[in-house]
């Protein structure tokens, strides 16, 4: 994996690893609304288990675990799968996964005895469109008579639970309450998304939505809500979180205008200041060249007179 896929994997885990997120979203996919998942009760489990290679014990790692307590015993195990790929085998990884959990709870290495529930949440484009069902999968790859029709009785049937969290229906968007619900607004509606709507966990939206909508590079969210005074406990809201990063360009963009319109011209000075902030907010919130003007409150010919003076 390249540093860029691994920003991209660390930011998914980051922003799923909270419990008010994790419980959010398993109330909304798998149980369409209904609330019966508490936070509270969420506690993070090992995401490593153990199966036979060709010729030693190799690990395996899923993204996320998630124990549902109750009654101080474990009452669910959560496996969340974040995939950005269409991965056509990934019915036997699940396989492996689930089966890596219940041979733990066999060899007792955890007390109780308990379901093991994984999903998938998929963040690319194209449609998911491999099997998710194993009986299918098997009879997809196989010859007409290569399995008998009675074999299938004992075949089980192992199902993939894949959500395609970029085409998501209204209606199930709209039962999210965690910051869940600005990521899959925002990759539904794109650059027009609006909302006013409260952050919660500001650095890691901030770090989700920019690796899914193709940044390489994060390291620099915190450094600049700390620059900007904004805390985790802050209340803020989208729009305002976009219109305080516009007028931080604005101040840098008149402090390089002045400091260089003594040496080239106050024309020149104000023409790069207008381009870097146009060019800044377009990065930072991958806005579209009409959006970033509309935010600074100027036009794309505007914008496109000064690059011609530069």
């Amino acid at each position: 994996m390249n540093k860029a896929e691994e920003k991209k994997d660390t930011a998914q885990k980051d922003f799923m690893a909270f419990p008010d997120i994790a419980a959010d979203t398993i109330n909304t996919l798998l149980y369409r609304g209904r609330m019966l998942t508490d936070a509270d009760n969420l506690q993070p489990g090992p995401t490593e288990t153990i199966y036979q290679g060709r010729e030693r014990l190799r690990d395996q790692y899923e993204d996320l675990c998630k124990y549902e307590i109750a009654d101080g015993r474990i009452g669910i195990m959560y496996l969340i799968a974040n995939q950005t790929k269409v991965d056509g085998k990934m019915l036997l990884r699940k396989a492996g996964y689930t089966g890596g959990a219940y041979r733990e709870q066999y060899e007792g290495k955890v007390k109780d005895i308990f379901p093991v529930v994984e999903f998938i949440l998929y963040w690319g484009r194209q449609r998911w469109g491999s099997s998710r069902d194993l009986r299918q999968m098997l009879k997809k790859r196989s010859s007409d008579h290569s399995i008998p029709e009675e074999a299938w009785e004992y075949i089980d049937e192992i199902k993939l639970h894949v959500y395609e969290m970029r085409h998501l229906p209204e209606e199930t968007r709209e039962l999210f309450q965690s910051d869940m619900r600005i990521v899959v607004d925002y990759l539904a509606e794109g650059n027009e998304y609006r909302s006013d709507r409260k952050i919660v966990h500001k650095a890691a939206l901030i770090r989700m939505i920019r690796v899914l909508s193709g940044e390489k590079d994060t390291d620099d969210v915190e450094k600049w809500l700390e620059e900007q005074g904004i805390g985790e406990e802050d209340e803020i809201t989208v729009c305002e979180l976009f219109d305080q990063y516009v007028r931080q360009g604005r101040e840098e963009g008149m402090q390089e205008g002045r400091a260089e319109g003594r040496q080239e011209g106050i024309v020149e000075g104000e023409a790069r200041r207008l381009v870097a902030d146009i060019e800044n907010a377009m990065k930072f919130f991958q806005v579209t060249l009409e959006k970033a003007c509309e935010g600074l409150g100027t036009t794309v010919g505007r914008y496109e007179e000064a690059k011609r003076m530069l």
